[in-house]
C-alpha cells in the first residue's frame, strides 16, 4: 500500500468513527482506489490527490454515510412497499369503479390506459428499477438484502392478484380490452423479471453511491 493510498484510509477510519457500516465502506472504497491507482504512477501523495479528486476527501465522504445512516433500512423498506400497495390499489379501485359505477371521467381514463398497455408496462418496470437504485444508492453493499426483503413483501399483491386472473375468480371481462392470452403471459413474464431489473437498479445506485 503506498503511502498517499495509507493515508487516505487512515483518515477515512478515523472520520467514520463509529459507522455501523464502516468495514464495508472502507472495503467498497478500497476497490476502487485500487482501479484508481492502476491508472498512472503515482508517487508519494500523488495518489492520496488523485483519489480525493475523484472521490471526495475522507471527511467528505463520512459526512455523506453519515447523512445516509439517517435513512434506516426498515423504513426505506416500508416506503417502497406501502408505494407498491398505493399503485395495486389504486390500479384496482380504477377497476372497480369502471366496471359497477358510470362516471363519464373514470370511462375516459380507462380507455385511456388500456389503449396503451406497454407503456403502463415500461413505467411499472421502471419503478422496480428505481426502487433498485435508490436502495443501492443509500445503502451500498449492504443494500442487497433490503432489496430482497422489500420485492418479497411488494410483489405479494401483484401475484395475489395474478392468482386470481389466472384462475378466473375475478372475472377477465373487468379487465377488457387490456386482459388478453398474450397480455397475461406477458405479465406472467415481467413479475418473473422484476427482480432482475431491481438487482440491476440496485448495482446502477450503488455504483452511484460512491
Amino acid at each position: 500500500m503506498s503511502a498517499g493510498e495509507e493515508r487516505f484510509f487512515q483518515e477515512l477510519d478515523e472520520v467514520l468513527g463509529k459507522h455501523p457500516d464502516k468495514e464495508q465502506i472502507i472495503a467498497e472504497y478500497q476497490s476502487h482506489v485500487y482501479e484508481i491507482s492502476l491508472e498512472g504512477n503515482f508517487e508519494g501523495e500523488d495518489l492520496y490527490n488523485e483519489v480525493v479528486k475523484r472521490l471526495g476527501s475522507p471527511s467528505e465522504i463520512a459526512e455523506i454515510w453519515k447523512e445516509e445512516a439517517s435513512v434506516t433500512p426498515k423504513k426505506m423498506q416500508v416506503l417502497f412497499v406501502v408505494l407498491n400497495i398505493v399503485i395495486f390499489l389504486g390500479g384496482l379501485s380504477l377497476t372497480i369503479i369502471y366496471n359497477f359505477f358510470q362516471f363519464e371521467l373514470i370511462e375516459i381514463m380507462w380507455k385511456r390506459l388500456t389503449a396503451v398497455p406497454s407503456i403502463i408496462i415500461i413505467v411499472y418496470m421502471a419503478f422496480w428499477g428505481l426502487i433498485g437504485y435508490e436502495i443501492g444508492k443509500e445503502f451500498g453493499s449492504a443494500g442487497l438484502k433490503i432489496l430482497r426483503r422489500t420485492f418479497i413483501l411488494a410483489v405479494i399483491p401483484n401475484l395475489v392478484l395474478m392468482y386470481l386472473i389466472v384462475f378466473r375468480l375475478i372475472p377477465h371481462e373487468w379487465f377488457q380490452p387490456l386482459l388478453n392470452g398474450p397480455f397475461i403471459l406477458a405479465c406472467i413474464v415481467l413479475t418473473i423479471l422484476l427482480y432482475p431489473i431491481s438487482w440491476i437498479g440496485y448495482r446502477w445506485g450503488r455504483k452511484a453511491s460512491i
